[in-house]
């Protein structure tokens, strides 16, 4: 079947679906394979459901014909995808980075909506599988999408950008993030700047951070361009007024006052406010859109719990994210600080030398107490008190309650599961 076919039944039932956990009546179930396990042998379950139409790509899975076979089920779901959005008249935004796009894609999409008919990634589903769903969300109505795009290789964020094509990008940052498949920051510099050479390429704009030099001296000469930035120059103008706790912004004499956490959030709340006054949304909606937009799944999460104030910043980490955070929390005004900090994954043979310079750091800074946990942890030298496992640090709270009136951060990669710490606090 032809991809032009494929669409026109995907028209009739616009919902594309790859878990059967989740079918919803009417949907079209496309029967990706993974390590662990092979979509299509729940081709019959998903129709069982109420999928209107099951993709397969093993002939021994052809039902009826309502099952529609296809050499490979990934590739026919990215060509679809490409094609759909083709077909679309909505303008696609692109965003990448090594830290905060998730924030930066909620906030952005609660500015446009004050406006336009946006859709944008749900959750963190932004790789080879979650932008083709992404770009088929996109209805004839849609005006703006904003999609985010995640990488740990070269490379990806070129082949993500040939499937959506997007009309502008924006990028959060360069960290150190997933070393291991980059090898270095240079390789992350590279890798997350695709999105920049498809853009510039294709004439298309992008939207930067002016201050960040990495980003500045890269769209040097680049006319299409729009950038903010804290120092009058010839970029839109944001100033941070504090971060303790919470970023407030000063743009064009009107205050923002955000419930997000960190000055690494202010960058995140000017990205926001960039696009919202390049797509002519009044300031005032950008005001009341941000200042409305709440934290949630484990994200700069403020939790107050038993006259403890919690910092909820679990849901991944990096060197550099993890190294801006408690630069951010050591300036807060709290007199008694608490850390916990797990493992950070991903960074191959660069992990001993991080994680020891984050120990390092750590140490220096004016906390009470900070507690690692996890092996990479465990295997740096410092006099911080150490456990290798969540169990570990679990029975040591049982029998040393932190005291009341105090501030903690919890910071880890997604694999630590440090959210686990809250209910122990």
């Amino acid at each position: 079947m032809t991809i032009e076919k494929l669409h026109h039944i995907f028209l009739k039932f616009p919902n594309a679906c790859t878990d059967t956990r989740k079918i919803e009546k009417n949907c079209v179930f496309f029967a990706l394979k993974g390590d662990n396990f092979n979509g299509n042998e729940f081709a019959s379950e998903a129709l069982k459901k109420g999928a209107s139409y099951t993709i397969v790509d093993e002939e021994e899975y052809v039902l009826n014909s309502k099952t529609i076979l296809v050499k490979d089920v990934l590739q026919t779901l990215q060509e679809l995808a490409k094609y759909h959005r083709n077909q679309c008249s909505a303008k696609v935004i692109a965003l990448t980075g090594s830290n905060g796009k998730t924030t930066t894609k909620e906030l952005i999409k609660a500015v446009l909506l004050k406006k336009h008919r946006t859709v944008a990634t749900k959750g963190n589903l932004n790789n080879h599988i979650g932008v083709p769903l992404t770009l088929l969300s996109i209805t004839k109505s849609t005006e703006l999408a904003i999609v985010e795009m995640g990488a740990n290789h070269l490379k990806e964020i070129e082949f993500l950008c040939s499937i959506a094509q997007p009309d502008f990008g924006y990028i959060t940052n360069f960290g150190k993030a997933h070393l291991e498949g980059f090898g270095s920051l240079e390789g992350v510099i590279q890798g997350k700047s695709e999105l920049y050479d498809y853009l510039i390429s294709n004439d298309k704009y992008i939207f930067l951070n002016a201050d960040d030099p990495t980003q500045s001296k890269k769209l040097s000469g680049y006319i299409k361009k729009y950038g903010f930035a804290m120092a009058k120059n010839e970029h839109y103008t944001i100033e941070l007024i504090e971060a303790d706790p919470f970023v407030k912004i000063k743009v064009e004499d009107l205050c923002i006052t955000s419930n997000l956490i960190g000055k690494y959030n202010f960058t995140n709340c000017c990205a926001a406010i960039l696009m919202g006054k390049y797509f002519n949304i009044p300031l005032i909606d950008i005001k009341i859109a941000l200042e409305q937009y709440i934290p949630s799944n484990n994200r700069s999460q403020i939790i107050e719990k038993n006259g403890k104030q919690i910092i909820l910043d679990a849901y991944n980490a990096n060197p550099t994210s993890m190294e801006v955070a408690l630069e951010n929390f050591s300036t807060l005004s709290s007199e008694r600080k608490f850390a916990f900090l797990g493992d950070m994954f991903e960074l191959g043979k660069t992990a001993a030398n991080e994680h020891q310079k984050i120990a390092d750091l750590a140490s220096r800074l004016d906390f009470e107490k900070v507690f690692l946990i996890g092996e990479n942890f465990d295997k740096t030298d410092t006099y911080l008190k150490k456990f290798m496992t969540f169990k570990d640090v679990a029975s040591f709270l049982g029998e040393n309650p932190l005291p009341p009136n105090c501030s903690v951060i919890i910071k880890g990669s997604r694999g630590m599961v440090l959210e686990r710490l809250v209910d122990l606090l």
